[in-house]
């Protein structure tokens, strides 16, 4: 199989290298859902089946990558903001601890309605979270009985969960990238409502026209999630470096 080309020798790429065909096989980009679970418009990047299962075709994932990557790039260089989104189990980890290598807003847990077309609620969140979390930290709560103690630590837990990863979003993003859009329908829904691009691996179970820089890949397995979230996050920190 024919190895990709390299970021450097193309216009208008990324700053990062492109991974290799050879190296999107070994991540399990390829895989597909069952053929039964084609979503119609995915058929653009379908390369053929095996078993049941459709075979993405890993150029297509390198041409989403290549506009994908260019324009992450844009946007750090300007200094915008990318909310990462990725709440299934096998995302959680690896959207979480990208983000934070790039230090970017992310959201792992449920989403909250009205995230950006009521995005004054959000801020309000994340700034008594902010504040419950200091004056923890410097002993405030140290005044109040242990049951009142108790309670302060659940709501700071519960606010954690919900809005702890958007504590660095101050305003609205200027994209969001997420690894499955099914799973993610609403925050798709916000931000498209609004005009938010959207980044997204999108898999043959979905469909592509809802997403801005939709890159065809398997959006289930560990390793192609993390070879994609993982190239994203680079982007972001090699292009703030220039």
């Amino acid at each position: 199989m024919p190895v990709a080309h390299r970021a450097g020798k193309e216009k208008n790429m990324s700053v990062v290298n492109l991974p290799s065909l050879e190296e999107l096989l070994k991540h399990g980009v390829h895989f597909g859902h069952k053929t039964s679970k084609r979503y119609p418009k995915a058929s653009s990047y379908i390369h053929t089946e095996r078993n049941g299962v459709h075979i993405i075709d890993l150029q297509k994932t390198v041409e989403g990558l290549t506009k994908a990557l260019a324009f992450v790039e844009n946007v750090a260089k300007s200094g915008g903001v990318i909310l990462f989104i990725g709440s299934k189990k096998q995302a959680k980890e690896i959207v979480k601890s990208s983000a934070q290598s790039c230090h970017m807003p992310y959201i792992i847990g449920r989403w909250l309605g009205g995230t950006f077309t009521n995005f004054e609620n959000i801020v309000k969140l994340t700034r008594k979270l902010e504040k419950m979390e200091k004056d923890e930290e410097d002993g405030a709560w140290e005044v109040y009985t242990k049951k009142e103690q108790v309670t302060f630590k659940k709501e700071l837990t519960k606010l954690n969960d919900n809005v702890g990863g958007l504590t660095l979003m101050k305003r609205l993003p200027q994209a969001i990238f997420v690894v499955d859009i099914k799973k993610e329908k609403t925050a798709i829904s916000e931000a498209n409502k609004i005009g938010i691009p959207v980044i997204a691996m999108v898999d043959t179970n979905v469909n592509p026209e809802l997403v801005t820089y939709p890159i065809p890949a398997n959006d289930d397995a560990v390793k192609s999630i993390e070879i994609i979230t993982q190239l994203i996050a680079e982007t972001i920190k090699r292009s703030r470096l220039q």
